[in-house]
């Protein structure tokens, strides 16, 4: 951590990117208290108000206050994403130092079984997922965790499979340490920077995914915000001048992908400037 605010005062990209990032969340944890309006609120006669000092991101067609739904939009697509991020790492990260330490038929099918998911492009899967499962924020959920499981289990495979050829891991094994305690003691301190970086990029994945899937319908369905549907229900007026329905949920999107992703790389440059191709989904 010391190291990263070494950085930021020297490297213009992280800190561009930690500062969007930290607009966005203080948004999303704040906004409500700043801007104190009801995003589900009906008000016909202010419908399509162009952005003004009442409605600073204008109404939407029915007359709801975009920049209330814009708030509440960023807490619902990052509070998901976190809940995505938390739950690929988890599993996917433990199903890798598993598969990696103790090695043999393990090693194989669960291997085979991430290879399967692989063979399918992230987004189609998480549609899939969603469309089998119905439409709605649990399901897009689980397509996004689905898709990101993969991810994780390669890269601390991987981990897992150099440092269990280090001296001092074999040594420890040779004097009687189990799995677990090599995994708690010798394996995942190594790999705590290399998950966290991944994490970051696992991130940016999940806030495009579901707003993907917010798009087409299968994501967060209405009447609940979301920066995916807004874009959405922005697109019937694109072209009548109504610009600021569609316009600020995406650079809502923008903006919090691009920050992750610059986080993403420049931390990856500071811990492991060599380990760039496999820190990516």
């Amino acid at each position: 951590m010391r190291r990263i605010f070494a950085h930021l005062a020297r490297d213009h990209e992280l800190l561009l990117g930690a500062f969007l990032f930290g607009v966005i969340i203080f948004l999303a944890v704040f906004g409500r208290l700043i801007w104190p309006v009801d995003p589900l609120r009906v008000d016909v006669l202010n419908s399509l108000m162009p952005p003004s000092l009442a409605h600073p991101m204008g109404t939407d067609d029915v007359g709801r206050d975009v920049l209330a739904r814009f708030i509440q939009g960023a807490q619902v697509s990052i509070g998901v994403a976190i809940g995505v991020t938390i739950a690929g790492t988890l599993i996917g990260g433990t199903l890798g130092l598993v598969a990696g330490l103790v090695g043999g038929w393990v090693d194989a099918v669960v291997s085979r079984a991430m290879d399967a998911i692989l063979a399918f492009p992230p987004l189609i899967l998480a549609m899939a997922v969603a469309i089998g499962l119905g439409p709605g924020i649990l399901s897009a959920a689980i397509g996004v965790i689905l898709a990101a499981i993969p991810w994780y289990y390669r890269l601390l495979r991987s981990e897992v499979l150099r440092l269990r050829t280090l001296m001092y891991v074999e040594s420890a094994r040779a004097l009687g340490a189990s799995n677990l305690r090599l995994i708690r003691l010798h394996i995942l301190p190594q790999t705590t920077s290399t998950i966290f970086i991944q994490a970051s990029s696992v991130f940016s994945f999940s806030i495009l995914t579901l707003a993907a899937l917010g798009f087409v319908g299968l994501g967060i369905q209405p009447p609940i915000p979301e920066w995916g549907t807004m874009i959405t229900e922005g697109l019937a007026y694109a072209l009548t001048g109504q610009w600021w329905l569609g316009v600020f949920p995406g650079l809502g999107i923008f903006a919090l992908a691009v920050s992750a992703n610059l986080i993403a790389d420049r931390l990856r440059d500071i811990y492991d400037p060599k380990s760039g191709a496999q820190l990516s989904i």
